[in-house]
């Protein structure tokens, strides 16, 4: 009888690469260091789960960067439209909303998982949970810490699925990066950003949104939300930016954006007169509270612009990026080829967060997920086939 496979990540990566295994008839056991599988995706899906996009795929593919041509056998052939196949299989049925998003209809990854999972027990698919990943022994099989003590697998091949660094207080944690060589060192991705606000901003409006602006950075404008934090700035928006953002700022030490507080406007004027200039720009400007408060902070900071200019062209500077523990996503990792082979390991093969890509949130990340889950397996598969 031929060793199971073994995937070693419970995330949508490697869940993904063991329903693809098992569904060719393969036996497959998981580890997972944490307790409860997906604990991320989980977390993912609580202000609405993003799965994919619905651009079309060229453009898509863009989104990657310079990983790109490296994720595009993968997503080429498991794109969006075989994920939001596969999301519906499983019962949820998925809409795409006025952005492009593609989102199920309950809007939350836990009815999803839970059908998913039990679909992977009843393909027979193996949970091993508590099971931290510690390396191979001698003789090639696998070790893995357990509340028993230390265990090992003799696997018919492997794959890695062990996640970024992000939030690792839900499992991924990036701790791997030390068995493995040539790992590009872990940074924040789609994460917030830090400004020095003034006492009275960071306490009076940490929290509040600023719906409806544009961001200009480096030659290139985008609209989206944002949100004000004690410590800076995060949202959407910032995501946009955040790789470029955060290189200006390990370059410079700063990064100077600007904010146009009414993109759907070309112009602002202002009537002046006894009115106060916070009801002229609420009234006049249609600022919320928020905006108004950002126009004053850059005015106490002693610019001498007209104010008119400031609601379509507040400066920023950035000083900082949001740690890991709070990002999104990480950039960094293992380094790949389209191949996913984990490079002095045979019949070892890597997918998902791991691997050194990044990308914007809006179903980017969660895609090249499921994607290299998939061709992890099939590139598993084959290379058991011709061993």
């Amino acid at each position: 009888m031929m060793a199971p496979f073994a995937v070693i990540g419970a995330g949508p990566a490697g869940l993904m690469a063991a329903e693809s295994l098992a569904a060719a008839g393969q036996e497959v056991v998981v580890f997972d260091q944490m307790a409860a599988p997906a604990r991320k995706f989980l977390l993912a899906g609580r202000g609405g789960l993003n799965l994919t996009h619905s651009e079309p795929l060229e453009v898509f593919l863009t989104r990657y960067g310079s990983a790109a041509e490296r994720l595009r056998p993968a997503i080429e052939a498991f794109p969006p439209s075989a994920l939001i196949a596969w999301a519906e299989g499983l019962g949820q049925a998925c809409f795409t909303g006025s952005s492009g998003r593609v989102f199920p209809r309950a809007m939350k990854a836990s009815p999803l998982l839970r059908a998913w999972l039990a679909r992977l027990e009843g393909q027979g698919v193996t949970l091993r949970r508590r099971h931290r990943w510690l390396g191979w022994d001698e003789a090639g099989a696998l070790r893995f810490e357990t509340p028993e003590g230390e265990v090992g697998f003799a696997p018919r091949a492997t794959i890695l699925a062990l996640g970024g660094a992000s939030w690792p207080r839900l499992g991924s944690d990036g701790a791997w990066a030390s068995l493995l060589p040539g790992v590009t060192p872990f940074r924040p991705a789609n994460m917030g950003f830090r400004v020095a606000w003034s006492a009275h901003l960071s306490v009076r409006f940490a929290g509040q949104p600023l719906k409806r602006v544009a961001l200009r950075f480096g030659g290139e404008t985008k609209r989206g939300e944002a949100m004000i934090t004690r410590e800076g700035i995060e949202g959407g928006l910032l995501y946009a930016f955040s790789a470029a953002l955060r290189e200006a700022i390990a370059r410079d030490g700063f990064a100077d954006i600007v904010l146009d507080l009414r993109p759907d406007l070309p112009r602002i004027t202002l009537p002046g007169g006894s009115q106060s200039l916070a009801n002229q720009l609420r009234k006049q400007a249609g600022l919320s509270p928020v905006a108004v408060a950002l126009v004053q902070e850059v005015l106490r900071a002693g610019t001498t612009r007209p104010v008119a200019e400031l609601v379509k062209a507040l400066p920023l500077r950035l000083t900082g990026t949001q740690g890991l523990e709070r990002a999104i996503s990480s950039a960094g990792g293992l380094p790949f080829d389209p191949g996913l082979a984990v490079p002095g390991h045979p019949r070892v093969f890597a997918c998902g967060e791991m691997l050194d890509w990044e990308a914007p949130t809006g179903g980017y990340l969660l895609q090249a997920c499921f994607s290299t889950g998939v061709a992890a397996a099939r590139a598993a598969l084959n290379s058991s086939r011709n061993s």
